[in-house]
């Protein structure tokens, strides 16, 4: 079996056409052979919306919270609305069209589609996840950054689409180039007028004592899956969960910080805009044996 799967979808939406009429629901290709249309907006303007979904042991993970926000980007972007089983069945697909590891990934993008045309173009790609233990176990390096909006844009200023996971991907991959430049692996952005917000690519966790704490909601921000399922861990652990609207200095002050995302799970901050924090490894360890498992 090949280590990476690639499944286009021919309807990725039941309120829009079908590509070829009587075609299989799914079509797999070798993900190195040409497949998208240069002419698609998700090439020529980044117009569309993702979800990369963890796997562990063969089982999607938060898959029904991925779907969800989905379906929400999807509508927030006026797209047509994602056929939820069409997309379930394409994950599982790739997920079974894979060599079996402890470790993996299926990335699901919903585009626009050719422009001219009215059918959005669907695909799901599964592959091997690369190694993060050394992150997981001695945490990472992170360094604020300005976001260059205010903490309300959500509701100020709908049309600039905070909230929605798109495809449009150069600021989160600009901001990354910048904590290298930094000595850092990763970014915090923070709101102009001075909040907390995520990161790039992950949701922010703290703990302050026995209570443990995520930025939101109505902060312009992705509603974490892997956050949600943090917060289930910390329940079991007798520990408080709740939503805030943090500085830096309020993570600076915690007593332990994390950056959660599907793949790389929680990352413990070990150094915050070059201030060494403590990492809670117990806790850690804790909340990424339980991501591991969880199939919720």
């Amino acid at each position: 079996m090949p280590s990476s799967a690639l499944l286009l979808l021919n309807r990725p939406s039941a309120s829009a056409q079908p590509h070829r009429v009587g075609a299989p629901d799914l079509t797999q290709f070798d993900p190195h052979d040409p497949v998208l249309s240069a002419l698609d907006l998700a090439a020529t303007r980044g117009d569309g919306i993702f979800e990369t979904i963890g796997v562990g042991q063969g089982a999607p993970q938060a898959l029904e919270h991925h779907l969800r926000r989905f379906g929400e980007s999807a509508r927030l972007l006026e797209l047509p609305t994602p056929d939820a089983a069409a997309w379930r069945a394409a994950i599982t697909t790739a997920i079974a069209a894979i060599d079996p590891v402890d470790e993996a990934s299926v990335k699901i993008v919903l585009s626009r589609g050719v422009e001219g045309d009215d059918r959005p173009t669907g695909w799901a790609f599964a592959s091997a996840s690369p190694d993060h233990s050394a992150a997981r176990r001695d945490g990472i390096s992170v360094v604020t950054l300005d976001r260059g909006y205010r903490h309300d844009v959500e509701t100020t200023s709908p049309w600039l689409l905070a909230g929605a996971k798109t495809l449009s991907y150069a600021v989160n991959r600009a901001v990354m180039r910048e904590a290298a430049r930094r000595d850092a692996d990763d970014v915090i952005f923070v709101s102009s007028d001075g909040y907390v917000l995520e990161g790039p690519t992950s949701t922010v966790v703290y703990r302050q004592g026995d209570r443990i704490l995520t930025p939101g909601p109505r902060l312009g921000i992705l509603d974490g899956t892997t956050q949600s399922n943090i917060f289930r861990y910390a329940a079991q652990q007798g520990l408080q969960t709740g939503i805030a609207q943090p500085s830096a200095a309020d993570l600076t002050a915690a007593d332990a910080v994390w950056l959660a995302s599907s793949v790389r799970l929680a990352a413990p901050v070990n150094r915050l805009d070059r201030l060494d924090l403590a990492v809670d490894r117990e806790l850690t360890a804790g909340m990424n044996d339980f991501l591991l498992a969880v199939r919720e």
